[in-house]
């Protein structure tokens, strides 16, 4: 039997050393189903479907992660240090925050402030700023400019509370540049950063905290194609 964790039991199938992660498992699926050849299923435990198969002649995994800095803190902890992942990337959804986002539109996540605690575990003695992967992030950006795909970069959020009691919360954030808010990225950051990995995450807008637009969730499994496809280009 392969390795494996009380969360990912690979049963001798190799899990590649560059990895898409969407918080959604059946997005994982989407893009196994569609995207990649040759496509073994790595992963069932709790149903969080892992795939490892082949994109243009490369090997790549996808697997779900599940919502919240908590559960990809355990994904990606194991993956990176059990199982010997190099590049994670996570492909989400998140909530702009911004006036000139639109639905759909891709950021690339190149710091993850956050109102978690997760940074405790480090016992630094300061603020630990998240930040993904410049090579990743240099690589996402030229595929997205040769593809003339618009994206914008910047700080994101990543919180830990979806339904907040504290109204003025969102509006704190929006003053001071953020983009959209997610809740998983932080902890891929400070995960991959403690192992001297490489972790991006790569959002697609799913709704807008101003104008209350919003996207359906079988669009948010299917729709965000763009930002798979960036995402898929950075198989090595």
């Amino acid at each position: 039997m392969g390795k494996y964790t009380p969360h990912i039991k690979s049963e001798n199938i190799k899990i590649a050393e560059t990895i898409l992660l969407p918080g959604d498992p059946l997005r994982a699926k989407y893009i196994a189903d569609n995207y990649l050849e040759d496509v073994v299923q790595f992963n069932a435990v709790r149903n969080m479907l892992g795939y490892t198969g082949t994109y243009k002649g490369k090997e790549i995994s996808v697997m779900g992660t599940g919502m919240g800095m908590p559960s990809i803190g355990i994904y990606s902890w194991e993956l990176i240090n059990v199982f010997g992942v190099k590049n994670l990337i996570r492909v989400g959804s998140c909530g702009a925050m911004q006036k000139h986002l639109n639905l759909y539109d891709i950021i690339f996540a190149m710091g993850a402030s956050t109102n978690s605690n997760y940074a405790s575990q480090y016992n630094l003695p300061g603020t630990f700023a998240p930040i993904g992967s410049w090579k990743l992030l240099d690589k996402a950006k030229k595929v997205a400019d040769e593809r003339n795909i618009e994206v914008h970069v910047g700080n994101i959020l990543s919180s830990d509370i979806f339904y907040n009691d504290d109204s003025e919360a969102a509006s704190k954030w929006m003053k001071m540049g953020i983009l959209g808010v997610e809740m998983e990225a932080a902890a891929l950051y400070m995960n991959a950063a403690r192992a001297g990995v490489n972790a991006l995450c790569i959002l697609t807008v799913s709704d807008h905290l101003l104008t209350k637009e919003e996207t359906t969730p079988e669009e948010r499994q299917t729709a965000f194609t763009k930002m798979m496809e960036i995402a898929l280009e950075l198989a090595e």
